[in-house]
């Protein structure tokens, strides 16, 4: 008796909830997920213009970089490095009107970076981060001079850090590329 083995019915696992689970679990990870989109150029844009005309700007004010479809680098029509591009671009903005052939004040001087529909995206990063780069020593020989302390350890909102971007104020003009 002990060696008969009964015929039993296999059990079964009732599988009608199991499509309702697995439709929880899939929208409980798609609502908690972050997907990283950040990509690009972090820039922060104007406020988009009424229909007023912008004011003229001397041409002593305006600093011309021009990056072209091969890569090189022109700075008001000569020839340039990269590498020299942050020192011209601090010379220009910090000039106080010295040089007859520089701006006239750091709150007047814009530079305007222009490119051609070809040119290679990583120079154009490489130009954009030493104009960016000739602002932040800027500000932050500016800061160090006056307060003693870098700039970027200034508070977000405070007065100090607004008088510092008020003394050297980004004025970067990004033009359009031409057509080709």
């Amino acid at each position: 008796m002990l060696n008969k083995k009964r015929n039993r019915e296999s059990g079964e696992i009732d599988g009608s909830s199991l499509a309702d689970i697995a439709f929880l679990l899939l929208i409980f990870f798609l609502v908690v997920t972050t997907i990283d989109v950040d990509t690009g150029i972090g820039l922060v844009l104007p406020p988009i213009p009424d229909d007023i005309e912008p004011p003229p700007v001397r041409e002593r004010n305006l600093m011309n970089i021009l990056v072209n479809a091969q890569g090189m680098v022109l700075i008001d029509e000569e020839p340039a490095a990269i590498a020299t591009v942050r020192e011209r671009v601090k010379a220009f903005v910090n000039n106080f009107g010295a040089d007859p052939n520089l701006s006239d004040s750091p709150d007047d001087a814009i530079v305007s970076i222009k490119t051609d529909r070809r040119t290679p995206y990583n120079i154009y990063i490489d130009m954009l981060d030493e104009v960016m780069g000739a602002y932040a020593e800027l500000r932050h020989q500016a800061s160090m001079d006056r307060f003693g302390v870098p700039f970027t350890s200034l508070e977000r909102q405070s007065e100090r850090r607004q008088e510092i971007q008020e003394m050297f104020p980004k004025k970067i003009s990004i033009a359009e590329p031409d057509e080709g």
